[in-house]
C-alpha cells in the first residue's frame, strides 16, 4: 500500500493510506466541496479516520518504503 505524508499549517505531520495522486484528489474535492468540507484519509498503521481541511495543507510528499509505519497489530 502506497503511503503519503502530509503536513498541516500547525507543523503536525500524518502519514495516511494511498499514493499522493489520490489524496491530492480527495484533498481537492474537498475544497471545491462546501464550506469547510474536510477531506477524510486514513491514517497509515492505526486506520484511524483523519478529516483534514484542505485550507489548511501545507506540504503532501510520497513517503519511501523504508519510512513507513508497521502495520497495526
Amino acid at each position: 500500500m502506497s503511503v503519503t505524508e502530509i503536513t498541516v499549517a500547525t507543523g503536525e505531520r500524518y502519514q495516511v493510506g494511498g499514493a499522493p495522486e489520490e489524496v491530492e484528489s480527495a484533498i481537492l474535492a474537498a475544497a471545491r466541496g462546501s464550506i469547510m468540507q474536510l477531506a477524510w484519509l486514513e491514517e497509515a498503521g492505526s486506520g484511524r479516520a483523519i478529516g483534514v481541511n484542505p485550507a489548511h495543507l501545507v506540504t503532501l510528499c510520497a513517503v519511501s518504503p523504508a519510512e513507513e509505519p508497521p502495520p497495526a497489530s
